[in-house]
């Protein structure tokens, strides 16, 4: 059995950050989600705020993490993985927010747009990735946290094979230059994101792994 006191003491605070970061990571993916259901609509989003807001909340979650950090007694190894998670969560909301930022200025109309499949997947990674960093509080095992990274590389998979077909059918259907560019980009950064969640889903087993 794996439980964080060994690596952070008892203080809560560092669980509570590291947790409140990953529930903005969720958060800014959950915005992401619904950005996507609009362009499926044929709604343009006005702003980005949303996603903005919850970077920039991650971002000062991390900041204060990594003060709490020098003000506590670790030892190196220990805020080496405190710091390594904090900063993999971190990017997921920024990851999120350039989406949004393409998705801003882009000038056309998102015709025939079918985000289901990235819908799906973007869900399931964020919500792993929040379950696992809230099992390191109580304590997980190893088994869990294998089974729930594993969950995080099949998503993974999935989101590698979704944008190569989706790529095909850029290459191959009746799009203009300037169309192939902005959703070659747009399809890259969804699969970013996905691999942003794996990424801290490494970190969390390795720590894991490391302190069981």
């Amino acid at each position: 059995m794996f439980s964080l006191r060994k690596l952070l003491g008892n203080d809560q605070k560092f669980y509570d950050l590291l947790e409140a970061s990953a529930q903005q990571a969720d958060t800014s993916v959950h915005h992401l989600v619904a950005l996507l259901t609009k362009l499926e609509q044929h709604e343009s989003p006005q702003s980005i705020e949303e996603f903005v807001s919850s970077r920039r909340k991650d971002k000062q979650i991390t900041q204060e993490l990594t003060e709490q950090l020098c003000k506590t007694f670790i030892t190196p190894l220990e805020r080496e993985d405190i710091q390594a998670l904090s900063v993999a969560l971190y990017k997921i909301p920024k990851t999120v927010e350039k989406i949004g930022e393409r998705v801003l200025i882009w000038p056309g109309n998102f015709r025939g747009a079918n985000f289901q499949q990235h819908l799906k997947l973007l869900d399931d990674a964020a919500e792993t990735v929040l379950a696992m960093v809230k099992d390191l509080r109580h304590g997980t095992d190893s088994a869990t946290a294998r089974e729930r990274n594993a969950r995080l590389q099949s998503i993974e998979g999935d989101a590698d094979k979704l944008e190569l077909q989706l790529l095909r059918d850029l290459y191959t259907g009746d799009y203009d230059a300037k169309e192939i560019m902005f959703l070659r980009d747009l399809y890259s950064l969804l699969e970013k994101v996905i691999d942003r969640c794996r990424d801290a889903g490494n970190i969390i087993l390795e720590v894991v792994l490391k302190y069981s």
